[in-house]
């Protein structure tokens, strides 16, 4: 099966792809993920892991880290988003994630277009990324895969906010809750989120 990744934005420094996960969740940390990959990683299934399913998004997990030349994962959790604002709170995590990196890549790809300069490492902000560079595509996987594990054990301490199913995202069934039970100590309360479920004001920071 042919993938569309490629698999290097240039072929001369040691690279790392960068993604987070959980920037417009009502509750719960956004994660952030840095892999670099070796030449030739491939692996049919992997791209944006909003583009894969739960299921393969496991098999994808397993494979990246069984491969990869070096990965991390890092969180931000709610109490810090609401001191320091989403988008910087997504940069921390990507940060963090670097910090923990055995290798030390050379050149950054970061899915989106802003970031927070990491030391003196140049960077790379790229649009849509996670669906054009296969370090990138690896990194939400991990990002994505490592969240959606952690809010199931936030969903045993709550579970009426449903977030084995919606991670935390605004759904109609997390609304819903909010409006019958309020908030609980993970959800982000920079967000304004109303009591019927609804964000009052538009969030700059998560698009």
């Amino acid at each position: 099966m042919e993938n569309p990744l490629r698999s290097h934005y240039q072929e001369e420094l040691t690279e790392a792809g960068c993604d987070e996960a959980g920037r417009g969740c009502y509750a719960g940390p956004v994660f952030a993920a840095a892999v670099i990959l070796p030449a030739g990683f491939f692996h049919p299934l992997l791209n944006d892991s909003k583009q894969v399913t739960p299921e393969n998004r496991n098999e994808l997990r397993g494979f990246i880290e069984t491969n990869a030349l070096a990965w991390a994962v890092a969180k931000v959790d709610h109490d810090e988003i609401d001191k320091i604002n989403i988008l910087k709170a997504s940069f921390k995590a990507m940060h963090l994630a670097l910090d923990q990196l055995r290798t030390r890549p050379k050149l950054l790809l970061i899915d989106g277009n802003r970031f927070t300069k990491y030391k003196r490492t140049p960077h790379r902000c790229i649009v849509k990324g996670d669906s054009l560079f296969a370090s990138i595509a690896a990194a939400s996987i991990l990002a994505k895969t490592w969240r959606d594990e952690y809010m199931l054990r936030l969903h045993d301490e709550f579970p009426h906010y449903g977030w084995n199913s919606n991670k935390g995202y605004g759904t109609r069934e997390h609304r819903d809750a909010i409006g019958r039970f309020g908030l609980c100590k993970y959800h982000r309360r920079s967000f304004n989120i109303q009591p019927n479920g609804d964000v009052q004001e538009e969030l700059e920071f998560i698009n």
